[in-house]
């Protein structure tokens, strides 16, 4: 998996997303190779930071990690910081999910 998406910081993994909200459910659909982001599905529609909500508590439990989101509050691309993870540890996390999809 090519991890252009992910870049090491020091308080952890800066994951770069393109988000489709009002999806029929909450998954990783795979790698946007257009724009080097991470494409993932959610739920929740785009109104009063629904869908920003859903997106990092999705994330949280998929890497079992803080995620917080720190750029892109409004639009569809984010930047989100897993906090405490190395990059090749949230490689490895969605690696196991990209496979089951």
């Amino acid at each position: 998996m090519s991890a252009k998406f992910l870049k090491e910081t020091k308080d952890g993994t800066l994951l770069l997303v393109y988000v489709q909200p009002k999806a029929k459910k909450n998954e990783i659909e795979g790698i946007d190779e257009w724009r080097g982001r991470l494409k993932v599905k959610i739920k929740a529609p785009p109104v009063e930071g629904k869908a920003n909500k859903e997106l990092v508590k999705f994330l949280s439990k998929l890497l079992g990690a803080e995620v917080e989101l720190v750029r892109g509050e409004t639009s569809r691309e984010k930047d989100l910081l897993v906090r405490g993870l190395r990059v090749e540890e949230v490689k490895e996390k969605l690696e196991g999910t990209l496979l089951r999809t």
